[in-house]
């Protein structure tokens, strides 16, 4: 089997720049408890947008990188639709 990596990049973008703060503060502590030996996920804001880039030696771990940030996107749907109803 050869060896190779993956990199990728994903976007989340929020309906403003406030929300998008918010959302990277939220989350900047819980990145930094992420450890992996075969992948690597960095977070980047800017303006309304949350940029997560991927870098994973096998693609289980590139998955399971994926599985965060959309865990993590989840979380803030949810939450942005239960405040908005009150």
């Amino acid at each position: 089997m050869g060896h190779f990596s993956i990199k990728s990049s994903i976007a989340l973008i929020f309906k403003n720049s406030e929300l998008c703060s918010y959302c990277y503060n939220s989350f900047y502590p819980e990145l930094n408890s992420i450890e992996s030996n075969r992948s690597s996920l960095s977070m980047e804001k800017k303006d309304n947008s949350l940029i997560f880039t991927i870098e994973s030696n096998d693609i289980t771990a590139f998955r399971a990188s994926v599985n965060e940030i959309v865990s993590f996107g989840k979380v803030i749907d949810q939450t942005i639709h239960i405040s908005e109803n009150f």
